[in-house]
């Protein structure tokens, strides 16, 4: 152990360390640990460096951390180390990076609560999970629903799965999948649809008990267990409800963010419906009972939908609408009950105010009288020995009466939906065996626990010892299985704190005696518990601080509960007065029937109810009871005890599946991991302690040849045995030195905790030794390699650069002597140049400079001439210039003076014109005033005269003083006006003459403006130029690039075209194959359908049998006469059936006849809906169809029709003729030697016979001509009213048809139609008329011919005869030329181009005749010499037998005959003719009992279709309609027959489909159509249907040939599923390269090949056996691609599902092993010419999943690389991929998170499908590419063995 220790915590090694907030931390050791050190040294992931220290007592170390490659396991067991923080890391692992919800814990399911929807839960997964192996597939509640459902199968014995966990963990939702899983698989055994039933309980069961809590919008307020039940055929047939524990509290109280029922809030969110308007409800906070939470609404819920959706449940469960509408009512009454207010009277009593509208409504809706209820609601009654009190209530007690009221019909209530749920869920059928689903609570503690956390941890307990029980159970059976030395493993028993609770004088006991005491209260109880259990018993204590609350040590932690309502909560009493006045109610019959079995709750104390707790079903009264008040009802707690101890019964009556869900975080966040919640729930549901029963034994097991394949490494060659088991022992008490770490068993090998890790640590440090040990190896050799590379380049160079230089410098040498030759030479021609370029430069010089000076005198005079000019003429514009801006100037001033004085003039004028008005309003003004005056003056007595004058002399010296201040006010602003004149002129001027500079300036700029402008026009003109020509040059180099541009988008364009041509022809064939496969798949529905509908007459008819012995029986001969029936006989056969079924169902049972018929009529409707909908989508193409052949039949029908029977009657009068030639010729060749040819003779009586049969055949012609003159007539009617007639196939069509008419311009059209047809018909009688007289007059001059012909026969013979044999050959054959030469000059005469044709057959006659002739030749020849070789032997044999020999002449004769039986054949038409009783004869040796494996079917193959064929072909050509429709309908009943009954059988159903498609093929190669008879030859043509067009049978032939592909794709998927996980991921094909890593309890399939595992040479065998069986029957190449092309879509969708599902087989050796097998499957396609069949593109995903699995996943450019490369898969697969890779070995990396997120982030834009799994039962639609047959009909001969001698060859 030391040893061990010391190996494991050394540098590096990575431990487990308590942390408060993450409740463990990884840290890492950065020294070795010694035995005698204190402490260790760590770092933590953040680099962090602490000093762990280690208890000094103890010395426990920290827990080890598993190796990486264990991290993410499916199965917890599986981890070396078990203890808490691995099992947390490894769930926390799985659940944030895999996104994987549900691990394994031993026979334990952990599903962790995402709070998000997942896609991992539709008919693909179940379907995935149906049939695996639980350790085969991921971890998942479909894997154990299926497990439990095997085990039912298998054991035969019943199932549980039990549910657990906290609110919000997700309970429900798992025990609704896992019951969605049995509905699937299992299917239903009736036709009551039970499956959807028990699904349509779960919205019942979610609005009466489930509310919104603080922890869950959903949560399941109660507690259940249904019992789904199976028949003997294991499908489901019912199923059974029990609850428990309903929390009636809720009804009347809700805490915060809490809601009460989901019911109440939809019944008021749907209280504006018109059904319930009689409800009085409104919103839901109106009532007391739904708005105390204060939360009404859940986000994203719509409560009346919710309804709808319970309403619906009912209706399926066959709840009525008036039961629905009664549960309503009780519902409102409910909350109105809530509502009513009882007011205080007095201390002592209450009351109800009168007409209080809520009560009146609750009376209103439960039909009592308000009376009573109020009376009742107020007051009780109180019973003793002799008399009965009333006694009023005070308001509490009343308040309290009302909720227990309310709560106690709740629960009556909810009891009665349950029931009669159950009720609707129970069949007539007898159970076999069932699966119990239990959605419990699990384990409770709050704040403050009461009674009814107490009786959930109560029933958790014994849920635990359950469980506990079972694990050591399981424990003990693997041990003694493996005979492994059993050691009693300690584990903790919870049995004392069940006994604390339910024992004798136990809580319950105590509670159970302290209510049935008079004055018994809380704290007297608590004080009894404390008295007998505190100083007794170690799980009880008391708190410190309280003496009303005790506290109990359960299995998962210590909870303390409040005593305080426990008696009352569990009393649960109400009112018994309350309950009479219920049940006297008449007008609501619900009501009495919910309270029809209540007893008398009062208690012998008359206490008044308390506020209640949780209850289960409704209590039923002892009838054995004295109905006296003081016998007493059982408690809650009895009932829950007796109800729990019920369930225990039934749990371990069953084998048990346990399902612990877990609530990741409290806010309800998706994907979010709080490690403190999460172990206290891993705790409280018994997971750890599934670990730690796990970890006291031999936890890690591994089978020896797992243990071989891993460990081999660890091994030497000389350890390594032929016995594995001696081998692993050999190695492990070498490896591991305490023999007590490990034990061997009969199979396996047990580990201690830790072992595994240990041997992994061992195993990496051999590998890195290894590793490294190769890679010192590898480096020293590719060294080594570079060294000698590098020194044999280096003396290389060397050589050829030392020859370089020796070479450089002799060239040099050359160079310079030759260099200093050139030089001398060199130099003396530049200097004498030099010297010759100078002297010429001078004179140049010279000259140049004195014509220069020259000119320059000349321009200076010319200059100086011109400068005169242009002065003189400047000048003078100078001074006309000065001059004009003078007079300018002047004439400027002239008028701005003149503009000045006249401003100032007018200023003048209007001051005057403004002092004038001024003082007019002035006036204007004192007027006014003087007139105010004056009215008051007027209005003055008399008495104020001297005011008035006063007022006169101070208005008078006013106005002078107005006067004179006007004068002054006139004379300042004359003053202040000059004085502005004078300064607006000055300013005036000012600005005139800064205008004037301003203006000089300007015209200054503009001067030097309009020069600098045009300097820079002149230069925008050059530039502008040379700007136009590098235009002109870009122009022209756009032009060429536009060229160029159109050229290439011409060619884009038509590339574009061609690629959107491409697109739309894929298209049209995808939407082609698309509605091909919709076709296929109705074909295939309606097939089911039938196959059903025949089902249910077969058993119909056993039970019919059954129920009467006495019946009549079957014929025997019953099997082989089936095939008789027809689809006309078909209707026939149900009246039989229906009357054989009257007179059986009286001894039968009513309801199931009744339902049998039922289910017959409604599978009758759906067989005709699926017709109509079939007719439907080929009635455009039908009607085209129709079109067309009736223009065409119109046209040229009848005239063709009559053309085609005179040909065939002359072909066969030909064909007669000829036959009866030869006759002729054999009888005169037969009778040669009598000699005769007299009248008497044979040869006479021939040819005498030859005439009289010519004449019998003429009368014969004639009259058929007769009758097919009134077929023909007959014919044409029956086209002509087609729509009208009953078609060979359904003649059922003729009534719709009828119908179809009854619109009056339809009726209108089909009798215009109707005119038209007789008219035509008229004129086509017409024309046979004609026809035949003059056909008449043929016949009769083609009869005098044969008169005439058979003179000159008689003669040739008369002649023939008295030659010899060989002469007489001759000679017929010389006339035999001169005849058809004068037939040929004959025709010559009357038609030159028909005697052109005629040429051409006459030679072709005689070619053929000469070659007839030859080979005759060469057989008598033959003949002779070995009739000489057989004299010679009897000339030997002695003298004696010489007289019996024969002559050489007889034995030349004999050999004749053979030698005419060729030409007998070649007359054969190929046709078989039998008689109409043969025909079932010929069926039932044809195929009914017809062997595939024959000698006689295989030598050629598709022989009864041919035979078949030829049957037909017979009965076609005597117009047999009848035959031909008989014959047709028994080969197709008889191939479904044959079908049905050997589905199974791949040969059976190959080789039908061979010979299906040939008789197809057959009917279109010879039906006449041009389009089919392009191959064939002249013959096969001839022999082409005559009379009968058989295109819809061709269609139904096409029907059943895909209903034969079908099965045989099914039949071949069912031989090849079990094959193809195992071969193609499982098995190891190259060995060695994927390393077996450690299983937990779920053991897989092992990958190594046993003698019963499936290899890929399984599956290669298997292909190769199918390939070469399709062959040897004969089907058709392309068809055998189509079935290939799908086998290989089955293999990969099957692997790749299995892929996605499994994380043990996602690492980067698995997917070297599917490469490795996909390139295998590629080269058998190679081996079998089949690489262009489409085969391998289906297997594409595969590839590419495995590619994924090898490519590099860490950077950017590799998320751009898997993007790119994986086209053919989804995201979804993409990323489940992702998650689940695996590294094998601890040299792999896992695949990071932010890379997967990186991969989502790019294919967010990808728009395709979000299902994870490829559809296995997809089926490519499936054509028949017509290939017609070279074999000529005429040759085929039947073989004896098939018994067909009846057939007769014609």
């Amino acid at each position: 152990m030391n040893r061990e220790l010391e190996y494991m915590f050394v540098q590096s090694a990575r431990v487990w360390i308590p942390d408060a907030e993450e409740v463990w931390k990884s840290a890492e050791l950065t020294k070795d640990y010694k035995n005698d050190d204190a402490s260790l040294q760590l770092m933590l992931e953040d680099g962090t460096t602490i000093d762990h220290k280690l208890d000094p007592k103890t010395k426990n170390l920290p827990y080890l951390r598993n190796p990486d490659i264990l991290v993410g396991e499916n199965d917890l067991t599986a981890l070396s180390y078990l203890h808490e923080p691995a099992v947390l890391h490894n769930l926390k692992v799985r659940f944030i990076d895999s996104k994987l919800i549900y691990t394994y814990c031993g026979i334990v399911l952990v599903a962790i609560n995402p709070y998000e929807t997942l896609p991992i839960y539709g008919t693909d997964i179940i379907n995935a999970y149906s049939g695996q192996n639980m350790g085969d597939m991921d971890p998942h509640i479909f894997a154990v629903a299926e497990e439990a459902y095997k085990q039912m199968a298998r054991d035969e014995r019943n199932q549980s799965i039990i549910v657990s966990g906290e609110s919000g963990a997700g309970k429900t939702v798992s025990a609704k999948y896992a019951m969605r899983y049995f509905a699937t698989v299992s299917g239903s055994a009736s036709e009551a649809n039970v499956e959807e039933k028990v699904l349509a309980s779960n919205p019942i069961m979610e609005a009466i008990g489930n509310a919104k809590t603080t922890r869950n919008d959903n949560s399941s307020r109660f507690g259940k267990y249904i019992e789904i039940g199976f028949d003997n055929r294991y499908r489901i047939i019912g199923a059974n409800m029990r609850t428990y524990l309903l929390e009636k509290s809720r009804v009347v109280f809700q805490a915060d963010e809490e809601r009460n029922y989901h019911i109440f809030y939809q019944l008021c969110a749907s209280a504006n419906q018109p059904e319930f308007k009689n409800l009085r409800l409104s919103t839901a906070n109106d009532f007391l009972y739904t708005r105390q939470g204060r939360s009404p609404v859940i986000e994203g819920v719509d409560d009346a939908k919710e309804l709808r959706t319970t309403r619906h449940a009912f209706t399926l469960l066959g709840i009525n609408e008036s039961y629905q509408i009664g549960l309503f009512q009780v519902l409102a009454a409910i909350l109105h009950l809530g509502n009513v207010e009882i007011k205080d009277r007095d201390s002592d009593s209450s009351l109800i105010a009168p007409k209080n509208r809520h009560l009146t409504a609750f009376c209103e809706l439960v039909g009592v009288t308000y009376q009573d209820m109020s009376q009742w609601l107020c007051h009780r009654k109180l019973k003793t020995a002799t008399e009965t009190y009333i006694k009023p209530l005070p308001r509490l007690q009343a308040t309290n009466a009302r909720d227990a009221l309310s709560k106690h019909i709740y629960a009556k209530l909810f009891n009665w939906i349950v029931e009669h749920v159950n009720k609707a869920l129970v069949t007539n059928v007898k159970q076999h065996s069932f699966i119990g689903v239990l959605d419990i609570y699990g384990f409770e503690t709050f704040e403050i626990n009461s009674f009814e956390q107490f009786c959930i941890n109560y029933a958790n307990e014994k849920l635990q010892q359950q469980f506990n029980m079972h694990v050591f159970k399981l424990e003990q059976e693997e041990y003694m299985k493996e005979q492994i030395p059993w050691t009693l493993i300690d584990f903790y028993d919870n049995q004392p704190c069940i006994n604390l609770i339910e024992a004798k004088m136990g809580i319950l006991d105590l509670l159970d005696e302290e209510c049935k005491m008079p004055k018994g209260s809380d704290d007297s109880w608590a004080q009894k518990l404390y008295n007998t259990h505190l100083k007794t018993c170690s799980l009880f204590e008391k708190p410190r601080m309280s003496n009303r609350a005790f506290i109990i040590q359960h299995f998962a932690d210590k909870v303390e509960y409040q005593c305080e309502g426990f008696l009352e909560k569990n009393k649960d009493t109400v009112n018994e007065e309350q309950i009479h006045v219920l049940k006297a109610s008449k007008k609501f019959d619900l009501l009495v029937e919910l309270f029809q079995d209540e007893e008398k709750a009062t208690t012998p104390t008359g206490q008044v109810p308390g506020t209640g707790g949780r209850t289960r079903l409704s209590i039923k009264p002892d009838k054995g009871r004295d109905t006296s008040s003081k016998e007493h009802k059982k408690t809650v707690g009895c009932q829950f005890r007796n109800s729990l101890q019920m369930l225990m019964e039934t749990l371990n009556a069953t084998t048990p599946h346990y399902v612990r869900c877990i609530k990741p975080n409290d806010f309800k966040l998706a994907f979010s991991f709080d490690p403190k919640r999460a172990v206290q729930q891993l705790r409280a549901c018994g997971v750890l302690e599934t670990i730690r029963i796990s970890a006291a034994g031999f936890p890690s097991r591994w089978t020896y040849q797992e243990f071989f394949s891993r460990y081999r490494v660890l091994m030497k060659q000389k350890d390594v045995l032929p016995d594995k088991k001696l081998t692993c022992k050999n190695v492990l008490e070498k490896l591991v030195q305490d023999q007590d770490k490990y034990q061997f068993g009969k199979t396996k090998i047990f580990f201690r905790a830790g072992q595994v890790a240990y041997l992994e640590k061992l195993r990496a440090d051999k590998l890195r030794a290894a590793c490294i040990r190769i890679q010192k190896t590898i480096r020293c050799w590719l060294a080594r390699k570079k060294y000698l590379r590098q020194r044999s380049a280096a003396i290389t160079i060397q050589r050829f650069t030392r020859g370089y230089q020796a070479r450089c410098l002799a060239k040099f040498m050359r160079r310079t002597q030759a260099a200093t030759v050139i030089q001398k030479y060199q130099r003396m021609c530049v200097e004498r140049k030099r010297y010759r370029q100078k002297q010429a430069a001078a004179l140049a010089m010279q000259t140049i400079l004195r014509a220069y000076m020259a000119r320059q005198k000349y321009q200076a005079l010319l200059r100086e001439h011109k400068a005169v000019i242009i002065q003189k003429h400047v000048r003078g514009w100078l001074a006309r210039c000065w001059y004009k801006r003078c007079l300018e100037a002047i004439v400027y001033l002239q008028c701005c003076i003149r503009r000045m004085r006249a401003k100032r003039e007018l200023k003048k004028l209007k001051i005057e014109a403004r002092s004038v008005e001024h003082f007019k309003k002035l006036n204007k003004g004192m007027e006014n005033k003087i007139m105010q005056l004056q009215r008051k003056i007027d209005e003055q007595n008399k008495d104020n005269r001297v005011v008035n004058e006063r007022l006169v002399s101070l208005e008078s010296s006013y106005a002078s003083e107005s006067e004179r201040m006007r004068g002054e006010l006139g004379r300042l602003r004359g003053v202040e006006e000059d004085a502005k004149n004078k300064t607006n002129q000055v300013s005036s001027l000012l600005e005139e003459l800064e205008k004037l500079r301003k203006e000089l300036s300007v015209t200054q700029q503009e001067k030097k403006t309009i020069e600098d402008w045009a300097q820079k026009y002149r230069d925008e003109m050059e530039k502008m130029v040379s700007e136009l020509k590098d235009q002109n040059g870009l122009l022209k180099k756009e032009k060429d690039d536009l060229n160029r541009m159109i050229q290439e988008q011409s060619q884009q364009m038509t590339e574009k075209m061609t690629r959107a041509i491409a697109q739309e022809t894929q298209q049209l064939e995808t939407d082609l194959n698309e509605e091909r496969s919709r076709y296929q798949n109705l074909l295939t529905e309606h097939l089911r359908l039938e196959e059903k509908y025949d089902d249910l007459k077969e058993e119909l008819a056993h039970s019919t049998n059954v129920s009467k012995p006495g019946h009549r029986r079957t014929d025997s001969t019953h099997s082989s006469n089936e095939s008789e029936y027809t689809y006309n006989s078909e209707y026939a056969e149900l009246e039989d059936g229906s009357r054989v079924g009257e007179d059986v169902t009286r001894g039968m049972d009513t309801s199931l006849t009744l339902k049998l018929q039922k289910r017959v009529t409604e599978l009758e409707q759906e067989k005709q809906s699926l017709r109509n909908e079939l007719e439907n989508r080929e009635e455009q193409f039908q009607r085209a169809r129709a079109r067309d052949d009736a223009q065409f039949r119109k046209a040229r029908g009848a005239e063709l029709e009559y053309e085609s029977l005179k040909r065939q009657e002359l072909e066969s009068e030909n064909k007669k003729l000829r036959h009866d030639l030869a006759e002729m010729r054999q009888s005169l060749l037969g009778g040669a030697a009598a000699g005769a040819g007299a009248p008497g003779s044979p040869a006479y009586k021939v040819l005498l016979d030859q005439l009289n049969a010519s004449c019998e055949e003429l009368e014969v012609r004639k009259e058929e001509v007769l009758i097919l003159r009134s077929q023909l007539v007959s014919q044409k009617e029956a086209l002509h009213h087609k729509d009208e007639k009953e078609t060979m196939t359904e003649p059922s069509v003729f009534a719709q048809d009828v119908n179809k008419l009854k619109d009056a311009d339809e009726l209108k059209q089909a009798y215009v139609g109707l005119k038209d047809t007789n008219r035509l018909l008229e004129q086509q009688l017409q024309a046979q008329r004609r026809t035949y007289d003059s056909e008449v007059e043929s016949l009769r001059g083609e009869l005098q011919n044969v008169k005439e012909e058979n003179n000159r026969q008689q003669q040739l013979l008369a002649q023939n005869l008295q030659l010899p044999p060989e002469a007489r050959i001759e000679a017929s054959l010389q006339h035999e030329i001169t005849r058809l030469t004068n037939e040929n000059l004959e025709l010559m005469a009357d038609d030159p181009t028909a005697s052109r044709e005629a040429r051409v057959i006459i030679l072709r006659r005689m070619v053929d005749l000469m070659e007839q002739l030859e080979k005759q030749d060469r057989t008598i020849r033959k003949l002779k010499k070995q009739l000489k070789v057989y004299s010679k032997r009897i000339g030997e044999m002695g003298a004696g037998q010489a007289e019996g020999q024969t002559s050489p002449g007889q034995m030349v004769e004999e050999p004749i005959h053979p030698v005419n039986i060729p030409r007998r054949e070649k007359d054969f038409q190929g046709m078989l003719e039998y008689k109409k009783e043969d025909e079932m004869k010929l069926v039932k040796n044809l195929i009914l009992e017809l062997k595939p494996r024959g000698v006689a079917v295989n030598l050629i193959p598709g022989l009864p279709a041919y035979i078949l064929f030829m049957c037909l072909r017979h009965a076609d050509y005597v117009n047999d309609d009848q035959k031909v429709r008989t014959l047709l309908t028994s080969t197709i009943n008889s191939i479904k027959k044959i079908l049905k009954k050997r589905g199974d059988d791949f040969e059976t159903v190959s080789f039908w489909l061979a010979n299906t498609c040939r008789f197809l093929h057959c009917l279109k190669q010879y039906s006449g159509d041009e389009g089919f008879m392009k191959h064939n030859t002249s013959r096969q043509n001839e022999h082409c249907l005559s009379n009968f067009d058989l295109a819809e049978y061709r269609q139904v032939i096409s029907d059943l040939a895909i209903q034969i592909y079908q099965q045989l794709v099914k039949c071949m998927e069912n031989i090849l599923q079990p094959m193809i996980v195992s071969g193609m991921l499982e098995h190891e094909t190259i060995q060695g390269v994927s390393g077996v890593k450690p299983t937990g309890l779920r053991k897989r399939t092992s990958s190594i090949a046993d003698e019963g595992t499936y290899t890929l040479d399984s599956i290669l065998r298997q292909l190769s056996a199918f390939h070469s069986t399709m062959c040897q029957h004969g089907t058709d190449p392309e068809l055998i691609k189509q079935v290939v092309k799908q086998l290989f879509y089955i293999i990969g969708a099957v692997t790749l599902n299995n892929l996605l599902l499994r994380k043990d087989m996602c690492s980067w050796s698995k997917g070297m092993q599917i490469r490795y097998n996909v390139s295998q499957l590629e080269e058998w396609l190679r081996d079998k010419g089949l690489m262009n069949c489409g085969a391998k593109e289906t297997l594409e995903p595969l590839i590419q999943a495995a590619q994924l699995l090898q490519v590099k996943k860490k950077n950017e450019e590799d998320a751009e690389a898997i993007c790119s490369m994986c086209h053919a898969l989804t995201t979804a697969q993409i990323v489940k991929v992702l998650n689940l890779y695996t590294p094998v070995n601890e040299f792999e990396e896992r695949v990071s998170v932010a890379f997967i997120r990186t991969i989502q982030t790019r294919l967010r834009d990808r728009s395709e499908s979000p299902q994870l799994l490829m559809d296995t039962k997809m089926i490519y639609p499936v054509t028949f590419p017509f290939s017609p047959s070279s074999l000529a009909l005429e040759t085929i001969q039947i073989p004896t063995s098939l018994n067909l001698s009846f057939l007769t060859r014609v």
